[in-house]
């Protein structure tokens, strides 16, 4: 029986142990590598301006405020106290096209710039200073090295077809720790945990590859697991199913009544209507709100939230999403979501993160476990310690099995 388990134990690593070394290391070093890109690149993350307004020097004195820039949004502001939301997709909307996509994630440290996931013919991410609008500079979707990390550790470069590979590499992982496990298992206790390197490198190898693989199985499989729910979708949705829940969708838009044909109040006479305005007039429909009340609503929904992220899409034939964080969340990028109706700014719905269904609910909790970010520093020094001994395992039970066979082959001659 134990040759059996040795036999499935070697040719599961062997087939999939690759898979293996190459998350470990790529996951290690994404921990590392992320803080020292922001470090290596000040010019991308932090902005060169003043700061946020704090209101001076703002004609409309208390006016209201984007939740976003800080710009005041009664137009009383003066030059160099932060832009609007609506002057920004308009500056970007200019450059990539009106039917581009737009993801704001503001600034939520002082001194941060405002980041812009650009979704049209070209795609990647612009860095803007929040005060002056101006554009700090901007990265490709696969420019760097963090994207190109991130695009192998999370799918392979293979997009949907490397998620899901991965995915189930995850669940082959968890049967080759268990066969591990088996074929470790002491008949006396306490085990003996011993790394010998005094008697050759094949016997250190050895005791390496049993002894980090016995005391850190739980915590690999957990690190595996919630590496292959991030990575494939469908598994949020097998939980909630599983749990009886249903699962939490966007409110559909309300049909408005047909307006008459009024001219557009930013046309002026004689003028062609943007091709953004004449497809809403075509369709009966309202045009859209500007981007920073569409903000306000958004927050007047939390107000003890904060915009994490304003997910701007140009059609107005579905809800606007704002993604915002809550003092309890514990997802760096906040889980609790406000439906909008882009075209009167009205909030169609709204829902914290824990009362999302659990598919979607634990990603809260998952994604900064998986990341590290969860526990802060301490954590994620021990993520890149799972990281680095998952991909220890992988080396040495390969030039284990290397060494044993060139040493049989040897003994046939």
């Amino acid at each position: 029986m134990r040759k059996l388990w040795l036999q499935a134990h070697r040719w599961m690593a062997l087939s999939l142990g690759w898979v293996l070394i190459l998350s470990g290391l790529t996951g290690a070093t994404l921990v590392v590598l992320r803080p020292l890109d922001q470090w290596l690149h000040p010019e991308l993350f932090v902005a060169t301006g003043s700061g946020v307004a704090d209101g001076a020097g703002d004609a409309a004195g208390n006016a209201a405020r984007s939740p976003v820039t800080g710009r005041s949004l009664a137009g009383g502001g003066t030059p160099g106290t932060g832009v609007t939301l609506e002057s920004l997709r308009a500056t970007l909307a200019r450059e990539f096209g009106g039917q581009g996509n737009f993801s704001f994630r503001p600034p939520r440290e002082p001194g941060e710039t405002l980041q812009v996931l650009v979704r049209a013919g070209w795609r990647g991410t612009v860095y803007i200073d929040p005060v002056s609008g101006r554009e700090q500079g901007r990265r490709g979707e696969n420019e760097g090295m963090v994207a190109l990390l991130y695009g192998l550790h999370s799918a392979l470069w293979l997009q949907q077809t490397g998620k899901a590979i991965l995915a189930c590499v995850a669940g082959i992982y968890v049967l080759l720790m268990i066969t591990g496990l088996v074929l470790w298992w002491p008949r006396k206790w306490p085990p003996t945990l011993r790394i010998e390197l005094r008697k050759g490198l094949l016997r250190g190898l050895f005791d390496v590859h049993r002894t980090v693989g016995a005391l850190l199985a739980l915590a690999l499989c957990v690190s595996i697991a919630t590496g292959a729910y991030l990575a494939w979708r469908p598994i949020g949705g097998w939980i909630t199913a599983a749990s009886g829940a249903s699962k939490v969708l966007a409110p559909k838009l309300p049909k408005l009544p047909m307006p008459m044909p009024l001219p557009m109040p930013s046309q002026s006479a004689g003028a062609p209507a943007s091709p953004e305005q004449s497809s809403a007039a075509d369709r009966g429909a309202s045009p859209r709100q500007p981007l920073d009340a569409l903000a306000a609503s958004a927050q007047a929904a939390f107000p003890d939230g904060r915009i994490d992220l304003f997910l701007y899409t140009p059609h107005l034939d579905r809800p606007l999403v704002v993604r915002m964080h809550v003092p309890d969340d514990p997802h760096p990028n906040g889980r609790s979501t406000v439906w909008l109706d882009p075209r009167t700014g009205a909030v169609l719905g709204k829902v914290r993160w824990n009362d999302l269904d659990p598919g979607t609910r634990i990603n809260s909790i998952v994604y900064p476990l998986h990341t590290g970010e969860l526990g802060g520093v301490p954590l994620q020094a021990a993520i890149a310690t799972l990281g680095l001994a998952l991909a220890t395992l992988g080396i040495s039970g390969l030039w284990l099995w290397l060494r044993r066979r060139s040493a049989r082959r040897r003994s046939v001659v």
